[in-house]
């Protein structure tokens, strides 16, 4: 059964740091695409990050660019967002997500609040 377990949220206050974990299971994970995705409160859920099967290619969202760095362990199968100088807007609930699976995990919330 696919499964991602997504960690590493909690209160940060603004221009703080967090370094999110996703473990993902039953799937190849190396043959998989991965993404992260936010959704705010009262706001559809976006798409944060993309990193390729090999983690040589990230691309972000633009208001993500030289805040965040998206990278992934195959031999873990995990995948990772460092996220820098956090703002309130970036208040939300993350997930990870294969690229082509239609399966989500539960997310892991940051509230970004002094």
């Amino acid at each position: 059964q696919v499964q991602f377990v997504e960690s590493g949220g909690g209160l940060v206050q603004p221009g703080g740091s967090l370094r999110l974990s996703c473990a993902a299971s039953g799937f190849t994970f190396s043959k998989y695409a991965m993404r992260w995705y936010r959704q705010g409160p009262g706001k559809e859920r976006e798409l944060v990050a993309t990193i390729a099967v090999a983690g040589g290619f990230t691309n972000y969202a633009d208001s993500e660019k030289g805040r965040f760095t998206f990278s992934r362990d195959n031999a873990k199968t995990t995948v990772y967002l460092q996220m820098n100088s956090l703002t309130p807007e970036d208040t939300a609930v993350y997930y990870c997500k294969a690229m082509t699976l239609t399966y989500w995990g539960q997310g892991t919330q940051v509230p970004v609040s002094s």
